[in-house]
């Protein structure tokens, strides 16, 4: 018997084969495991230096941000931990304190 991945939503281990597809018992989540793997692999977000950006990484601002609405701009050497990479032009989500949910552009910040 072959090992089956955990459902990427619950994380529970007792997933089975639907066809072409998983399927997980508890939450009710159904995914095709080779797509998955494809869509990972189609985003690659570079930082200003051209290192690979992940879900997860802890960057820093290289320069001063203006922010709309705000009278304070982002400063540059602002860390922000844990950023969400996503499709777009802005193609960073994160939440920077004082400031909030921000997107951010990959260009105008480095790896931490």
């Amino acid at each position: 018997m072959s090992q089956l991945p955990a459902c990427p939503q619950c994380k529970s281990t007792f997933t089975y084969e639907l066809e072409n597809q998983l399927a997980c018992p508890e939450c009710g989540h159904e995914w095709n495991p080779h797509e998955k793997e494809a869509e990972e692999e189609a985003l690659i977000v570079k930082d200003s230096n051209g290192h690979i950006l992940q879900n997860g990484d802890s960057v820093v601002v290289i320069k001063n941000l203006p922010v709309k609405g705000a009278t304070q701009s982002i400063k540059a050497g602002t860390k922000v931990r844990n950023i969400r990479l996503v499709e777009g032009d802005h193609n960073i989500d994160c939440r920077i304190e004082g400031f909030g949910a921000m997107s951010l552009k990959s260009e105008f910040v480095k790896k931490a």
